[in-house]
């Protein structure tokens, strides 16, 4: 029986939210100062009255933007080495660890970014598809290649990448409404199962 695993990563797999962890790491000074200067985004997200894809990658965008690549590499090296695999779901890592890996394929599915979620991925035995940062000449941008990997985008993602292939059962896990279209996708899907 051919499987396909599909697993959202933050508050799925993790205990917390990994964009904020992972940014206040990189710089915790100019976290905290953008943290307060990115309060009335927040509080408009909040209330839905402002565009969740904007909001992050200004978020994003007034932390890293303009850090070269291999900087961002090392410090990632360095956040994976402090969390993992503390922010990971006891009861997660049990599970991922005794899924069949014979005739089984599994994806992180994230919004968060390529960047820091790749370590975790790779070390979870899995294929990743991540709202992907943009690079030019080394350096990032501040913007995302494509789409923010939420929502319906996460499923376009998933097709793109199994592209055509069968599966005789594709499993998803997720924890909020930005994991819907995907578990909807799914033959089968759990809500906070880890939890």
């Amino acid at each position: 029986m051919k499987k396909l695993y599909l697993f959202d990563f933050d508050g799925t797999l993790t205990y917390k939210d990994t964009m904020f962890l992972y940014l206040k790491f990189y710089d915790p000074l100019k976290f905290n100062f953008q943290f307060i200067k990115h309060v009335p985004l927040f509080i408009l997200l909040k209330l839905k009255l402002a565009n969740a894809e904007k909001v992050k990658k200004s978020f994003i965008s007034s932390i890293l933007k303009g850090q070269r690549k291999s900087r961002i590499e090392e410090k990632t090296k360095k956040f994976f080495e402090n969390y993992y695999p503390e922010i990971i779901r006891e009861n997660a890592l049990e599970f991922i660890k005794n899924r069949k890996s014979e005739n089984t394929e599994s994806y992180i599915v994230s919004a968060s970014l390529d960047i820091w979620v790749k370590p975790f991925a790779e070390k979870l035995g899995m294929n990743l598809l991540a709202t992907q940062a943009e690079f030019r000449d080394e350096i990032f941008t501040g913007n995302f290649l494509g789409r923010n990997c939420n929502g319906i985008e996460k499923v376009s993602r998933i097709k793109e990448a199994i592209n055509g292939k069968k599966f005789d059962k594709i499993i998803a896990f997720g924890d909020t409404s930005g994991d819907r279209p995907m578990m909807d996708f799914a033959d089968e899907s759990h809500y906070e199962f880890f939890h």
